[in-house]
């Protein structure tokens, strides 16, 4: 019965396929660009803190703090080392005199902590030598790349020894690293805390974050207090910082609506297109189970039949949507594209796959269950 008529075995399976494939490539890229709003915490795992300003939202809101705040904190009982971090937005100008707004990082002259996880080319201790910094592999490659003699030429990707030109500073180019994308997707520039002062426009304050380390055994929660009693900062661990991005994004932008209304709308169109086709499936069919009706066959077993069929539907459709939505992840690799599937969304989505096949099961069974077995008799 199922696969007799294969317009609609197709058809059912082409809306299963269709919803499935919406709800988990738009909740992959929600999930994508909202794990690319805290890019740069992925990058900087070392510190169990995070001491700022208690006006910052998010990791992209800069609050500068007196530098005299470094020695405070570095004197809370329950702090094993703190380093200042520099993070702001710096323009650099180009061979051909366009600019491009940069995110510049200076981490602490003689840790470095905070730099690039994962170097391409080059190692975060060359960024000791002169004037140098580190740029991110896809701003290499894309935007900081040095144009062509013509607008149609093709972009010579930075190496090292190039130069770059950063608020008039010059600094020479030591290393390539792999960074996580940003939500913003600027180029990253790491160098030193104090060439970062020297490139960043001149202010009263210029510190952006204080990175601590608890001593060993030490609990985080206490140590965040009582750095927060003794200097009027606030102490997040990366967790905490994450959550709090997250939250402002979701609260203060409209991505959530849109890409709810979007998993939405594949929802509907599911029901719509499955509930409509089973339902002629099963109208098509009601000669066939008026027979399995006259033949003995009670309701429960009808029922455990259609049931079978709409979850057969159900699993090779969710299937091949979810298969189909996993394929944008191998092209989006490496581009501006957010895309991030965690286990949770293919989870969600064969639920959501479920209702619909429940529902449209519900809807149909509606006519089996009236169906007098004389039917086949008729005619």
């Amino acid at each position: 019965m199922l696969v007799g008529n294969k317009g609609k075995f197709f058809a059912m399976l082409f809306g299963v396929a269709l919803t499935s494939l919406i709800i988990t490539q738009q909740s992959s890229i929600f999930v994508g660009l909202m794990s690319r709003t805290v890019g740069f915490l992925f990058d900087t795992p070392l510190p169990d803190l995070w001491v700022m300003d208690p006006k910052v939202q998010f990791v992209d809101d800069i609050k500068p703090l007196q530098d005299t705040k470094l020695l405070q904190i570095r004197g809370v009982q329950g702090v094993e080392w703190a380093v200042p971090l520099y993070k702001g937005s710096i323009r650099a100008r180009l061979p051909n005199g366009s600019f491009q707004t940069c995110n510049v990082i200076g981490l602490d002259d003689s840790t470095l902590v905070g730099g690039p996880p994962v170097m391409a080319v080059g190692t975060v201790a060359d960024l000791r030598l002169a004037d140098s910094v580190i740029v991110d592999e896809a701003a290499a490659n894309g935007k900081l790349a040095k144009p062509g003699p013509t607008p149609t030429s093709p972009k010579t990707p930075l190496r090292i020894g190039d130069i770059l030109e950063l608020n008039d500073n010059r600094a020479v180019v030591v290393g390539i690293a792999r960074t996580t994308r940003t939500f913003q997707s600027q180029p990253v520039v790491y160098t030193t805390y104090s060439r970062a002062m020297r490139f960043a426009p001149r202010e009263r304050k210029l510190l952006s974050f204080i990175l601590a380390k608890a001593q060993p055994g030490a609990d985080l929660s206490v140590v965040a207090k009582r750095i927060n009693q003794q200097t009027g900062l606030v102490a997040y661990t990366r967790s905490q910082f994450k959550s709090v991005t997250i939250r402002y994004f979701m609260k203060n932008t409209g991505i959530p609506i849109n890409f709810g209304i979007a998993v939405g709308l594949g929802f509907l169109v599911g029901v719509a297109i499955v509930g409509q086709t089973f339902y002629s499936f099963i109208t098509d069919n009601m000669r066939y189970l008026g027979i399995l009706k006259a033949m003995g066959a009670s309701n429960g077993l009808l029922f455990i039949m259609i049931i079978l069929q709409t979850m057969l539907v159900g699993t090779l459709g969710s299937s091949i949507g979810m298969g189909l939505a996993s394929l944008t992840s191998i092209i989006s690799k490496n581009s501006e594209l957010a895309f991030y599937m965690p286990w949770q969304i293919p989870v969600v989505t064969v639920l959501a796959t479920t209702l619909i096949t429940v529902l449209t099961t519900i809807f149909s069974l509606w006519k089996v269950l009236r169906l007098e077995p004389g039917i086949v008799f008729r005619s």
